[in-house]
């Protein structure tokens, strides 16, 4: 029997079911059409269309893969963020939608710079993927960025989606202990840290926990580690009238507040993610 889009979505489809993955539908969907380079619309148009043996085989190997919780994006090596297509490593988080979130609260602010001064200065610390970064350098075509990350292999992954969306000659990737290794000041300052509490760090899904690496999760005891860290010394890196956003965790938004209020910042926004919750802060310097 031949193989066809149909029975192969269909396959997959039952497959994510018995495993207990909540999306099943949308993920085989997704995982197919990416492996085949086909639009989502293919299963609709061309849904009886034949598939090769080689590529049926290629597509089971990436169901059974997804039928032990690797995430669809992992599988396929890339993900779509702020309309850039960014590739991932082991050694950084999977771009999510909510954090575009994060991006569109500050973009404002970017294009306000711009206006004031022809420039905008930014550093992502934490950059993974580069995907915050990256986001608000291709909006705002003004804006120059560094995005900073402790892992080699961040960094080196962040460098590679700068020239793959041509945006190398805008973004500097810099390995870097937090700020050790950040020189001057910046108009905006981002990070989408760290936050999850060491001792829940091994109860997270599958797709979480065993995919995206510890040191992208782990924010310390309580944590809040990181945002003591960028708190405590974003002010000697941040222009007058300056901005900082972090991303939070969904119940963190009144002691991330505390944090950076402690030392002379105030909250000008809150930011709310696709499914309603507390998503992200930005903060400006008292004067």
């Amino acid at each position: 029997m031949t193989d066809t889009l149909d029975s192969l979505f269909a396959e997959a489809k039952a497959r994510f079911l018995a495993a207990h993955i909540g999306e099943a539908a949308f993920d085989a969907r997704v995982l197919i059409s990416g492996l085949l380079d086909l639009p989502s619309a293919a299963f609709i148009t061309r849904g009886s269309d034949p598939v090769s043996p080689k590529h049926a085989a290629r597509i089971r190997e990436v169901i059974a893969r997804r039928a032990m919780h690797e995430p669809v994006h992992r599988i396929l090596g890339r993900r779509e963020f702020y309309g850039l297509t960014l590739s991932m490593s082991k050694d950084t988080l999977e771009p999510r939608p909510d954090s575009e979130m994060i991006v569109e609260g500050l973009l404002p602010h970017a294009r306000r710079f711009v206006l004031e001064k022809e420039s905008c200065r930014i550093i992502d610390l934490g950059t993974g993927t580069g995907a915050i970064c990256l986001a608000l350098l291709s909006a705002v075509p003004e804006a120059t960025g560094i995005g900073s990350d402790l892992s080699p292999g961040a960094v080196e992954t962040a460098a590679q989606n700068a020239a793959y969306n041509g945006l190398h000659g805008r973004f500097a990737a810099i390995e870097s202990d937090w700020f050790e290794k950040i020189e001057g000041r910046f108009d905006i300052i981002v990070s989408n840290p760290p936050y999850i509490r060491t001792e829940v760090v091994a109860s997270l899904a599958p797709e979480v926990r065993d995919h995206d690496p510890a040191l992208a999760l782990d924010g310390g005891a309580d944590g809040l580690d990181a945002y003591r860290i960028i708190a405590a010394n974003a002010s000697g890196h941040l222009v007058k009238d300056g901005i900082v956003g972090v991303e939070i965790g969904y119940d963190q938004m009144p002691v991330v507040c505390g944090i950076f209020e402690a030392q002379g910042f105030r909250v000008i926004e809150r930011v709310r993610d696709l499914g309603g919750n507390d998503r992200a802060i930005l903060f400006s310097k008292n004067v």
